[in-house]
């Protein structure tokens, strides 16, 4: 009898455990989607909103940006992303800390310049209060 009780506990527990998790893992897929779409926008507010003032966003080429830098680039339309696709998307919470991998493909207008992106994505992102703000980035190119 103690064994069944026991193992009913543990069942439970471990449930709560997975329902929390499922919880977080929803709520960093819903600031990538965020970001996503400020990255399009291109709009100030909603990009600083999704970043953390810390932000250490590295390109694929190996330039590394803080948050400043990283806002500059969607003002002055050298970054100026015109459709991002997401794909593959992993995501790992661990307390306040999640680990968000995927590919993205979209087409950009970088500098009035016409092109298209193919990467892999690794993002960090931090819970600050009762938000998940991306704290890093980095890209490396899909080659064909």
């Amino acid at each position: 009898m103690k064994q069944l009780i026991l193992s009913v506990l543990l069942t439970i527990v471990l449930g709560f455990n997975s329902i929390a998790q499922s919880k977080q893992e929803t709520a960093v897929a819903n600031a990538v989607e965020k970001l996503r779409l400020a990255m399009i926008s291109g709009n100030e507010a909603e990009l600083r909103a999704v970043t953390s003032d810390k932000l250490s966003y590295g390109h694929s080429g190996g330039l590394v940006e803080n948050q400043e830098q990283f806002l500059e680039k969607f003002k002055t339309g050298a970054s100026d992303f015109v459709t991002i696709e997401l794909k593959n998307q992993t995501i790992s919470v661990s307390g306040k800390v999640a680990i968000v991998r995927h590919e993205l493909h979209g087409t950009n207008n970088d500098n009035n310049k016409p092109g298209e992106v193919h990467l892999r994505i690794l993002l960090v992102f931090e819970k600050s209060g009762k938000e998940w703000k991306m704290l890093a980035r980095q890209a490396v190119k899909i080659t064909p």
